[in-house]
């Protein structure tokens, strides 16, 4: 019979411990110590209690925790010495049924791993969603661990080890995260359209992208929302109505298209929470006191036309005809794309939405960077948007042969954009924020030489830039000194250059009143408020030209890496977004 939270929270200490044995493997003392913080609102109250019992213990204690885990898939197993526990999560995961040429592959990952970190590799097999690993999944993870820092794969064990503690807890509560798993499986669902057989990749108006419009239109139906169309720029509107026919709309979403080689979760997961949470209304049958218009935006990446955030950016009236002009790598103009797609370009003025109208804008995201994951906190509270700046560019020199072209009568391309994008590294380094952080970022995320060969000194390079800040004024600053590095490099060098601005955004706080709403939710949640700066662009930092904007992080797996298909999340943390946006929207005046 499944465990209750109050029995956790009420029964004597050494009961309640009792009831939490065989969490930690081999470590109860972590539970029985978490239980100090009772009375715990919520499991995940319970959970990040657990979580800093861990923290406070030293590394003396977190290094002999995780040498109390078997290997995956080795003595202990064979042997049938593994805790229960542990045995039904090898078995989940499907490591119980390894193919002789896996055993032996796995056995020499595990001495591999040893003889470097001095611990045994660990893993929540039963995966972000609870239903275990792919074998070939463990293994490639495997792979990849073993290049890690031997301090970044203690963490990264930990996280795992939490992670584990996780789902068994669940096991002993009976609990499932059923809308978490639902929204996790959208994800899925909706990533079997891709530009590329062999990677999510969806860019602005190709088959894949208006197979994924069509797809997130039907599940919005199917959600309850009373209206739903795809407007002129490639949106997917829902619109789930009010009790009164004149409220003013709560306007949320995000976008659904990718980068090149992208995650899963980045931008669709703003759409999927709140279409989660139009269902549980609509099956409650329970109105708000307000419109929720939801907006799965067509384009904010910028990776198949330079111009981005067409999307978000048609709502605040902020379409410029002539990126119409804009040609992709095919030469296949914007205005094409949008024709071929039965667009009507004409409508696109009428898309600006009138700001006395909204509440305001609200959006969910996965994080995309380390923090949240670093602390074990599935949940944050947006503070800010970066501020940020984006050029195309190109450097002219002489290509020449590269054997008999002295050094020093060289006009190479490819070397002036190197020495820039040393110089970008260097120079956004220097900003700190007030914790003593790194505050500015600078990339050069595109460098290519056209028609390079191995014997020819590059006489053509093209480059992009981009610049953020938390301010508008340092990212200027960050700009100026850039800008004015790549003409004293060209002028240096004896080459010439081009620089085409491409997007500019300002740096957008979050409104103080939907941030203290999202607040509100989290610690309803019983999770730890953590406030934290975005360093990425978002839908939201475009709405927030004429309304107020707030966002919700919500922790990603793999260092918080993202842009990446290694991006992830877990249905739990999923599940948690959703109960925060539900929260939030019962008590949104």
């Amino acid at each position: 019979m499944p465990i209750t939270l109050d029995q956790i929270n009420t029964l004597p200490r050494a009961e309640a411990a009792a009831l939490l044995q065989g969490l930690y493997e081999h470590s109860d003392w972590i539970a029985e110590q978490a239980l100090e913080a009772r009375p715990f609102t919520s499991a995940a109250a319970l959970k990040y209690a657990m979580v800093q019992v861990l923290q406070r213990a030293g590394r003396e204690a977190q290094v002999a925790l995780v040498r109390a885990h078997p290997e995956l898939a080795g003595k202990a197993m064979v042997s049938k010495s593994l805790t229960a526990e542990s045995t039904h999560e090898q078995s989940k995961a499907g490591l119980t049924d390894c193919t002789a040429q896996e055993f032996a592959h796995i056995q020499q990952l595990n001495a591999d791993y040893n003889a470097k970190f001095g611990f045994p590799f660990v893993l929540a097999v039963r995966g972000p969603r609870g239903t275990g690993l792919s074998r070939q999944h463990i293994i490639a993870t495997f792979e990849r661990r073993l290049r890690n820092h031997p301090d970044e794969e203690l963490a990264e064990c930990l996280r795992n080890i939490h992670r584990i503690v996780e789902i068994r807890l669940n096991d002993k509560l009976g609990y499932q995260p059923t809308i978490g798993h639902e929204v996790w499986d959208w994800h899925e669902w909706l990533a079997q359209f891709s530009d590329a057989p062999d990677a999510l990749t969806v860019t602005y108006l190709t088959e894949a992208h208006r197979q994924c419009a069509r797809t997130i239109e039907l599940g919005m139906k199917a959600c309850g929302f009373d209206t739903v169309h795809i407007d002129a720029v490639g949106n997917v509107v829902g619109v789930y109505q009010a009790q009164q026919a004149h409220a003013k709309t709560l306007l949320t979403g995000s976008h659904y298209d990718t980068v090149r080689n992208g995650g899963k979760y980045d931008g669709r997961l703003g759409i999927f929470v709140p279409m989660a949470c139009v269902r549980e209304l609509a099956r409650a049958g329970v109105r708000l006191p307000f419109h929720l218009e939801v907006v799965a935006f067509a384009e904010e990446e910028g990776q198949r036309y330079k111009a981005t955030f067409l999307g978000s950016g048609a709502l605040v009236g902020d379409f410029k005809n002539e990126w119409l002009q804009q040609h992709d790598a095919d030469g296949i103009t914007l205005r094409q794309a949008m024709q071929d797609a039965g667009l009507k370009l004409a409508d696109i003025p009428q898309l600006a939405r009138d700001a006395a109208q909204y509440l305001g804008f609200v959006e969910v995201h996965i994080e995309q960077g380390p923090l949240l994951n670093e602390l074990d906190i599935p949940l944050g509270v947006v503070t800010s948007i970066n501020g940020s700046v984006r050029f195309v560019g190109e450097v002219l020199g002489t290509a020449c042969h590269a054997g008999t072209t002295p050094m020093d009568r060289r006009r190479d391309a490819a070397t002036a954009v190197a020495e820039l994008a040393l110089y970008v590294e260097q120079r956004a380094a220097q900003d700190r924020g007030a914790d003593g952080q790194c505050s500015s970022v600078g990339t050069v995320g595109l460098l290519h030489v056209p028609h390079g060969s191995i014997n020819v000194v590059p006489g053509r390079c093209q480059f992009s830039l981009d610049l953020r800040a938390p301010t508008n004024a340092q990212r200027d600053a960050l700009m100026h000194d850039v800008l004015a590095q790549l003409q004293r490099i060209c002028q240096r060098r004896g080459v010439q250059y081009s620089l085409e601005e491409t997007m500019r955004a300002s740096a957008a706080p979050s409104d103080a009143r939907l941030q203290a709403h999202w607040q509100a939710a989290v610690q309803a949640l019983g999770v730890p408020i953590l406030k934290l700066p975005s360093g990425a662009g978002h839908d939201a930092m475009k709405l927030h030209d004429i309304m107020p904007q707030a966002m919700l992080f919500v922790r990603g797996e793999n260092a918080g890496i993202s842009h990446n298909p290694l991006e992830s999340t877990t249905s739990d943390d999923m599940q948690l977004a959703v109960d925060a946006f539900l929260h939030l929207l019962h008590n949104l005046d």
